[in-house]
């Protein structure tokens, strides 16, 4: 994916306004790092209150996580009134889209990138999931 010019600009100027002191997008043939440099790290963004606490220590209870790949606004289905892509107690395949993150009026699918069983949505639709997020709980087949 190319950016032009001013989807640069525009990317830099969101950071800019924002608290962010660094922000990293990695899609598929596409990398994107900027960091404010020597500023000393921001306090991390406000978000809603379930999601505010930070991720627990791993427990050691087999379950694995499906991550945010991107800072954006998290969607659970394809478009306004149609079902979830994925479910609690709905099987995926690593090729199976759990989501949608849009960034910057872009929609980006999220694969599970791994097998097995929906064990818990960790975020509610069309909240703000920051990079690395926690998405959903997965028992691998």
């Amino acid at each position: 994916m190319a950016l032009s010019d001013d989807d640069v600009r525009e990317i830099l100027r969101l950071i800019d306004e924002s608290e962010l002191a660094e922000l990293r997008i990695e899609t598929d043939g596409f990398s994107l790092h900027v960091s404010r440099g020597e500023l000393p790290p921001a306090p991390p963004a406000p978000v809603p209150p379930a999601a505010a606490a930070p991720a627990p220590a791993p427990v050691d209870d087999g379950l694995l996580t499906i991550e945010a790949p991107m800072i954006g606004t998290f969607y659970r289905a394809p478009g306004p009134g149609e079902p979830p892509f994925v479910d609690v107690g709905d099987e995926v395949a690593p090729e199976t889209t759990v989501c949608i993150v849009e960034v910057m009026k872009m929609m980006n699918s999220v694969p599970a990138r791994l097998g097995g069983t929906i064990v818990e949505v960790c975020v509610e639709n069309a909240q703000p999931v920051e990079y690395g997020q926690p998405l959903f709980r997965v028992r691998p087949a």
